[in-house]
């Protein structure tokens, strides 16, 4: 693989510039373009189902093209519901649009596309304005859907981001965090109006809680002090009361907003569900007391792609004006839709929270990168009970300890 030839270069240059950034506190580093030209991913080159996912060496590698860019060898990627979607050319319409604007009037086409929002690997090339990171530096980060994804060698991400990954975690624990954390953020701070200080006793109730960004949740609200309560399966149980959840309601064991209404109000409701979740969820809000309804399921997409661009925003802006305005007026209770932001320095207080032993990463499966439809299968099941990740790289640290064991094994039998 590329990667290989490409660390060789790297590798002196990282060593000796992480010594000398230690020293002097300066980060700003700029080092020459790799000779290389091509990477090893897995991409697509028309939607579809699983059929449509090809192994390829010849990508071109994504170079530093911009000062504050930053190239990153993939150690790890983990998938998500989005991907399947995207695979299928859900979204198509407005991520074209925002990876070219000229989209709407010119030939652009974006395949072969690669898929993968999270990763977690090591720094190699920074731009000249880059003062958060070096070459050498194990980071995370979430790759925003109109970029090109993980499932491949090389990324290049601007620096806000990106985050350095949480030192108690292997490459592969990591890359089951960055995607939904961020979503997550977005979820509950920007559109839930929660925070470290304000989330305190705060009721919470999260739909669909055992998939990636409900079993994120849940631990982040209980660091910061809220009552979580939450919908699954009864076999997840277990799984979401283990990282905190206060209460759990069974959505197989009947009407599950029968079970809802007989307990206290709620004050932010995280909906990872959809459908006609939010024609009772809304029911369950304080009201007149500044509840916030908070669904990550919105058409936005959707209707860009079957109505274009400019009839589908419209449409699904009416959307939220009216039921934003519906709920307000009838029980002052704020609707709101959330989407996916990159976010480097949220990424920062994860990293933190998990260091501090507040938050762990839950992966369900691993697959080597020679199988990534096979983690795409595995996805498409459904019932998720966390992260399906797929270790693009081996890790530099598990490959020499591995060397020097083998090493002092031969050098025990010649001794011998």
């Amino acid at each position: 693989m590329a990667s290989v030839r490409l660390l060789c270069l790297f590798n002196g240059r990282a060593a000796g510039w992480s010594k000398t950034l230690s020293r002097t506190g300066c980060r700003n580093v700029c080092s020459s373009p790799s000779r290389l030209q091509s990477m090893s991913a897995w991409v697509i080159d028309q939607y579809g189902s699983s059929g449509v996912l090809r192994h390829t060496e010849e990508i071109p590698i994504p170079t530093v093209n911009f000062a504050h860019d930053v190239m990153i060898n993939v150690s790890a990627a983990s998938l998500n519901p989005l991907d399947l979607n995207m695979r299928g050319g859900y979204g198509a319409t407005l991520l074209n649009l925002r990876r070219d604007p000229l989209s709407v009037v010119n030939s652009f086409s974006e395949f072969p596309l690669i898929l993968g929002r999270d990763l977690s690997g090591v720094v190699v090339d920074c731009g000249s304005g880059v003062t958060h990171f070096a070459p050498g530096d194990e980071v995370w980060a979430a790759i925003p859907p109109w970029k090109q994804g993980s499932l491949a060698e090389y990324v290049t991400l601007t620096e806000y981001e990106v985050s350095c990954k949480p030192k108690s975690l292997s490459h592969i624990e990591a890359a089951s965090i960055p995607y939904v954390a961020n979503t997550a953020f977005s979820a509950l701070v920007n559109a839930g109006g929660l925070c470290r200080e304000s989330s305190l006793n705060k009721r919470v109730l999260i739909t669909g809680a055992s998939g990636g960004v409900g079993t994120f949740s849940i631990q982040l609200l209980k660091a910061w002090g809220a009552h979580v309560t939450v919908t699954c399966s009864q076999n997840a149980e277990g799984l979401v009361r283990g990282l905190g959840a206060d209460e759990v309601v069974d959505y197989t064991a009947g009407d599950v907003a029968e079970q809802l209404e007989m307990m206290e109000r709620f004050d932010v409701i995280l909906d990872n569900v959809g459908g006609d979740t939010e024609e009772w969820a809304t029911r369950l809000l304080k009201p007149w007391s500044g509840a916030k309804y908070v669904t990550l399921v919105s058409p936005l997409l959707l209707n860009t792609d079957s109505m274009g661009v400019l009839d589908g925003s419209l449409h699904a802006g009416l959307t939220l004006h009216n039921k934003a305005f519906q709920n307000i007026t009838c029980s002052g209770v704020f609707y709101r839709w959330a989407f996916y932001t990159p976010d480097g320095p949220a990424l920062d207080e994860v990293s933190r929270l998990v260091d501090a032993g507040k938050i762990l990463p839950v992966v369900e499966a691993q697959f080597p990168f020679s199988q990534v439809p096979q983690a795409f299968q595995k996805l498409e099941q459904g019932h998720a009970r966390g992260k399906t990740v797929v270790e693009v790289a081996e890790d530099a640290k598990y490959t020499e300890a591995a060397e020097f064991e083998q090493k002092a094994q031969e050098t025990t039998l010649q001794q011998n």
